[in-house]
C-alpha cells in the first residue's frame, strides 16, 4: 500500500474520530497532534509554540508571535516570522512523514503540501450543522447555543489557517478530491467508504467504456 490521505474536517463532523478508524482498518500511522511533535523535533521550535500556532490564521499568530517575542523566546530563523517558521516546519515534516509510507493525516493543509504527490488522497468531512451542534454538545458538555458558537469559531479559524497558506477554498469541492458527508452514511460507513477509494487507488479498475471517445460529453 502507497496511498497517503489527508483529512480535512469541519469540527464536530467526525472527521479525525474517521482519519482513527481508517489508519486503524489501514493498518497505517495517523497523525494529528503528532505533526506538531515531529515537527517540533526537527525544527528545534519548543512544542507548546506549535501549539499555540497550530491551524490559526494570520491575524492571531501575529499577536501569539509578539507575546513570544516579549517574552525573550529564542528565534530560529534567518529572518522569517515566528509564525512563518512554525508554518514552514510543519509543511517540511508533513512531506518528509509522507516519504515514509502510507498514513493518515488531519489537516494543516497537508493535501496542500503534498499536491504532486501521486500517492496522495485528499478528503473532506463535512456534516449539517444541527448534526454537529449534537455531538460538539455531547462531547464537550455544552448547550447547544454554545456548541454551535464554538462551531463557528472553530471552523472560521480553519478556513482563515487554510486559505491563507493554501490560497484555495476552504471545504470547496474543488480543493479536494472527494467531500463527504459523514451523516450521510454514519462514521462507520463513512470509513468503509474511504477504505473502498484507497483500494481502487491502489489497483484501479476502469470500464472499457469509462474512456471511449465516441460517447458524447456528459
Amino acid at each position: 500500500m502507497k496511498t497517503i490521505i489527508t483529512i480535512g474536517r469541519q469540527f464536530g463532523s467526525g472527521g479525525k474520530e474517521i482519519g482513527i478508524r481508517v489508519a486503524k482498518e489501514l493498518g497505517i500511522p495517523f497523525y494529528d497532534k503528532e505533526l506538531l511533535q515531529e515537527a517540533a523535533k526537527k525544527s528545534g521550535l519548543c512544542q507548546q509554540i506549535m501549539e499555540n500556532f497550530d491551524e490559526r490564521p494570520r491575524s492571531a499568530l501575529y499577536a501569539l508571535a509578539m507575546d513570544a517575542y516579549m517574552l525573550g523566546l529564542p528565534s530560529t530563523g534567518a529572518g522569517d516570522s515566528l509564525e512563518q517558521q512554525v508554518y514552514l516546519a510543519t509543511f517540511d515534516t508533513i512531506r518528509h512523514i509522507a516519504e515514509q509510507g502510507p498514513c493518515v493525516m488531519i489537516g494543516r493543509c497537508a493535501d496542500y503540501a503534498l499536491a504532486e504527490n501521486p500517492d496522495h488522497l485528499s478528503l473532506f468531512i463535512y456534516a449539517p450543522m444541527d448534526v454537529r451542534i449534537q455531538r460538539v454538545a455531547k462531547r464537550q458538555n455544552l448547550t447547544p447555543e454554545k456548541a454551535r458558537q464554538l462551531i463557528i469559531k472553530t471552523d472560521k479559524r480553519r478556513a482563515a489557517y487554510y486559505e491563507y497558506y493554501a490560497s484555495k477554498k476552504w471545504g470547496a469541492v474543488e480543493s479536494y478530491d472527494f467531500c463527504l458527508d459523514s451523516s450521510y452514511l454514519g462514521l462507520g460507513r463513512t470509513v468503509e467508504l474511504i477504505q473502498a477509494m484507497v483500494a481502487h487507488k491502489e489497483h484501479p479498475i476502469i470500464s472499457p467504456t469509462e474512456f471511449d471517445p465516441t460517447r458524447p460529453n456528459d
